[in-house]
């Protein structure tokens, strides 16, 4: 019973911080549109009618005559006439400034982000303004802003061509690639670099963190003219019909499975659960399988199943094959 009491709490604070606000707004606009004044505000027009309405009887104690906010209609434009002392905006509170320059600064340090020195400046004024509340200087680190991202984003915004040693983790190798950086991206807490490949001749996402070594070039970085950048409103990873399709049978401790990774099929079988996927290859579903614990079985296909079996088994022969111990009269360079 305490819920809806909380939100109507919640309703009544935002819209007393709204009124505090609205007269210092009107002041500085008079003769301002409702309509217009309404977009800049975030609310209906009708909300703010109704906020004007009770702005009229607000004011100075004694509330008489002379005490109340008093304002003038023109057709549909408003404008104060008497602002009741209620002249400047109200100032942020320590935890709202702090809060303030966190956001911005995140903003600002998040790679692929647009005019950043407009976020800067913006960062610049706000924190020479709230520095009494703020205190001490705010200092902000990403997920995964290493050396290595701010390395590339330095190149993305010269504008240079790059070369690197990158680790595919679908096919388990390492291989040395020029490429033509696009973007900096920032996706589900990783930073990755969008750029053309030349060794695959085509768009590609390189993750940051699996950059082993990255050198920049003297020429600039030379995008084609048809290449587009990927449409991540979905995330990196946009299964297809052309991708593998795995089923596992999972049980109750592996079913962080159905919210870490898109399932196409996903239905209880008794206590355990028939999880379907798309996978980038096989090799890259043998090693997420091999990785999970023992509650998972793979149902399809029959030759993914076959190599986890066979690589289970190899690894099990490994740990039962004795190591001989060393001899102990033997000197220790000679073991």
């Amino acid at each position: 019973m305490t819920r809806p009491a909380a939100r109507g709490g919640r309703a009544s604070a935002d819209r007393l911080a709204r009124l505090l606000n609205l007269v210092p707004y009107l002041l500085a606009r008079p003769g301002i549109e409702i309509a217009e004044a309404a977009v800049d505000l975030g609310v209906t027009e009708r909300q703010l009618r109704e906020d004007l309405e009770l702005l009229w009887v607000c004011g100075l104690p004694g509330y008489g005559p002379g005490d109340l906010i008093d304002m003038a209609f023109d057709g549909d434009r408003v404008t104060i006439t008497y602002d009741a002392g209620i002249d400047r905006p109200l100032r942020l509170t320590p935890d709202e400034a702090l809060a303030l320059v966190v956001a911005l600064r995140m903003l600002a340090e998040t790679p692929g982000v647009a005019n950043r020195e407009a976020v800067e400046r913006a960062l610049a004024k706000i924190e020479d303004a709230a520095g009494d509340l703020v205190g001490a200087p705010v200092a902000v680190r990403l997920p995964g802003d290493t050396e290595r991202v701010r390395q590339l984003r330095a190149a993305v915004e010269r504008g240079r061509a790059l070369r690197i040693t990158y680790y595919t983790a679908a096919r388990d190798e390492t291989t040395d690639r020029t490429i033509d950086p696009m973007r900096m991206l920032m996706v589900g807490g990783r930073a990755y670099v969008e750029a053309w490949c030349r060794r695959a001749e085509g768009m590609r996402l390189f993750r940051a963190d699996r950059i082993d070594a990255v050198t920049e070039l003297d020429e600039p970085a030379a995008v084609p003219p048809q290449a587009r950048p990927h449409d991540l409103s979905d995330g990196v990873f946009r299964p297809s019909a052309e991708l593998p399709l795995i089923t596992l049978r999972i049980g109750r401790g592996e079913r962080w499975i159905t919210e870490y990774y898109p399932c196409e099929r996903v239905e209880a079988d008794g206590e355990q659960w028939l999880v379907s996927l798309r996978v980038t290859d096989l090799g890259w579903a043998r090693r997420f399988v091999l990785g999970l614990g023992s509650e998972v079985t793979v149902v399809a296909p029959v030759e993914l199943a076959e190599q986890v079996r066979a690589q289970a088994v190899a690894a099990l022969e490994a740990y039962a094959t004795p190591v001989a111990p060393a001899d102990p009269a033997l000197p220790a360079g000679s073991r």
